[in-house]
């Protein structure tokens, strides 16, 4: 299979119409080798525009999505990056490709281990793969200047949103209702942090950021 020109006419028919036009994302897409981190079985189906499964209830993000996420965050070559649930590697990649450093936090060991392969297969040196829970961040290295959730919440937590500094920027699929999530844009702005939504998609839910079942009596 040629990969390369799969891997073009994703960026034509799946990144560049859906108004993405960060060239330095654009050009890490083009670059790097989305087949690398997805399971052998699924290698036919790493460009396709949807959420691939990694196993373990985890999924690499459908490529538009997690492109028109990391568009929002208006990435600067000197920020300091935070990924929640960096999964094989993938998201975090393209991080790495644009910021100064990215601290990728993985609960799943399998997973972590391997996001460190396959980074390192492609020599990319400035992304640090943390395993730990994934909903407490990794605040011993805060603040961030923004933080990427890879995959979809019912919520930010207040415990990871802040460990952005100031002028830090955060984005994250937001779950609205079953099937369907707005992408959320948080900032802190002279310590106060707003956030407002930017589109809406369907991606699939990071364990352990499910809603909580109220229960009645």
């Amino acid at each position: 299979m040629d990969f390369a020109a799969t891997r073009r006419t994703m960026v034509d028919c799946q990144i560049l119409p859906n108004r993405v036009t960060d060239t330095r994302l654009i050009d890490a897409m083009m670059e790097l080798p989305r087949e690398l981190f997805v399971p052998t079985s699924k290698k036919r189906h790493a460009y396709v525009d949807e959420a691939i499964a990694l196993g373990g209830a985890r999924y690499l993000m459908e490529p538009m999505i997690a492109a028109r996420l990391l568009q929002a965050l208006d990435l600067k070559p000197t920020d300091v990056a935070l990924s929640i649930g960096c999964g094989t590697g993938y998201n975090v990649a393209l991080l790495g490709k644009i910021v100064d450093t990215v601290v990728a936090v993985e609960g799943d060991s399998s997973l972590a281990q391997q996001a460190s392969k396959n980074l390192a297969s492609l020599g990319i040196d400035n992304v640090a793969v943390l395993e730990a829970p994934l909903n407490a961040g990794a605040p011993k290295q805060a603040p961030y200047d923004v933080i990427f959730f890879d995959g979809a919440v019912a919520d930010v937590p207040t415990e990871i949103s802040d460990q952005l500094a100031e002028e830090g920027r955060l984005v994250a699929m937001r779950e609205k209702s079953a099937g369907l999530s707005s992408a959320h844009y948080m900032q802190r702005n002279h310590g106060v942090i707003s956030g407002r939504d930017l589109f809406d998609a369907s991606t699939p839910i990071l364990p352990g950021f499910e809603r909580e079942i109220a229960f009645k009596f």
